[in-house]
């Protein structure tokens, strides 16, 4: 039996959330056939990291995923999911899928929510509005999965969701293709010299706040080459940064690049500057690299990084301490190599994504009530 699932994403361009919903349908192999819906046009990215043989469309003529609350669009969404058995739906961006379910609920096939995070306008504090308007929905949902310790407070305590249906299931990733040695040829136009590296993998959208990282890096009392993996519409915003800085031709932006297992091992130290982060699946690959991390205090990172790596992460988000934090970092490769190691092990032993594809296996199955037709 091949089960017919519809993913409605807030956006698909690759990043954290999307990275993870491909790992899982590439998991799941011929057991399913798979209906993609973006509610940004355009942004399909991410399929480019969707494996050969699997069974996948870019819906053509989906019903429109954000406007304003209508009748007449939840009974759109709620017709186009009844041909499917089951419906998976990210972010705020999407959740109408699951409104659609509530407002029209006979013959609904079974919703699954997924939240990982929030954009630039919940970052500081969630909305409230946003926040009346998730309860009234996830009330139709089989499940809501989050990934971190912050949102399964949020979603049991914010959200008001009953604890048998929030479901906190850690992000993972293959570790052991990390292990490996860096392709040097594996990021386009960006050759490794002497100088130390700073990288992150990020969608380059305002909640990432890229160009206070370029101020940080930039700020350093040396030569530092600064590589942003990533594609998005702050792009332009990160180039005016460099140039005021005068490092452009210090700063690398080769947009997205899939299998970052190829590339991650080139950088010398991993840095996220964000304004929100839950449970970041680039930071796992970081360390599942062996590298050290620089990053605010947010979401949930200071519980996934070894201790070593603590004093590291800095409480205040601005570029001076972030600054620091690299500069000691770079001046000091035997702590690099030290924190790396730890990160590393640490990784392979908390990570590994075998433990993630079983636990949204079980969720999948369990709603559907078809047990063990996604390992087929």
């Amino acid at each position: 039996m091949t089960v017919n699932i519809l993913h409605l994403h807030s956006s698909f361009d690759l990043g954290g959330k999307e990275a993870r919903a491909v790992r899982l349908m590439n998991a799941f192999g011929k057991a399913a056939r798979h209906v993609i819906v973006s509610g940004v046009d355009g942004a399909y990215g991410a399929q480019a990291a969707i494996a050969r043989g699997i069974d996948y469309e870019i819906a053509q003529t989906p019903p429109p995923l954000t406007g304003k609350p209508s009748v007449a669009r939840y009974d759109a969404i709620a017709r186009y999911m009844r041909r499917f058995d089951l419906v998976l739906t990210y972010n705020w961006g999407a959740v109408d899928g699951v409104m659609a379910a509530r407002v029209f609920s006979k013959g609904a096939p079974p919703v699954v929510h997924h939240e990982d995070g929030f954009g630039s306008d919940e970052a500081e504090r969630l909305n409230r509005k946003r926040n009346f308007y998730r309860r009234m929905a996830l009330g139709a949902a089989h499940g809501l999965a989050v990934p971190s310790e912050k949102l399964e407070r949020i979603a049991l305590d914010i959200w008001k969701q009953p604890p048998a249906r929030v479901h906190r299931i850690s992000n993972g990733i293959p570790t052991a293709l990390y292990a490996g040695r860096a392709e040097p040829k594996a990021i386009p136009g960006f050759v490794k010299g002497k100088e130390p590296v700073v990288g992150t993998l990020a969608g380059l959208r305002t909640v990432k706040d890229l160009p206070l990282m370029v101020r940080a890096v930039g700020g350093i009392a040396r030569n530092v080459r600064l590589v942003i993996v990533g594609e998005g519409p702050e792009r332009a915003a990160i180039e005016r940064q460099a140039a005021a800085m005068f490092m452009a031709e210090r700063v690398h932006l080769p947009g997205f690049l899939p299998s970052p297992h190829r590339y991650i091992g080139l950088f010398d130290i991993f840095m996220l500057s964000s304004e929100s982060e839950q449970q970041p699946i680039s930071v796992m690959e970081a360390m599942a690299a062996g590298l050290p991390i620089v990053a605010p205090r947010v979401g949930d990172i200071a519980a996934m990084v070894a201790p070593e790596n603590l004093p590291y992460l800095v409480d205040e988000r601005h570029e001076v301490a972030l600054r620091d934090a690299l500069s000691a970092l770079v001046n000091d490769p035997e702590a690099r190599a030290r924190i790396g190691a730890a990160n590393r092990a640490r990784a392979a032993a908390m990570f590994d994504d075998r433990a993630m594809v079983d636990a949204y296996v079980r969720l999948y199955e369990g709603a559907m009530a078809l047990p063990g037709v996604l390992r087929a």
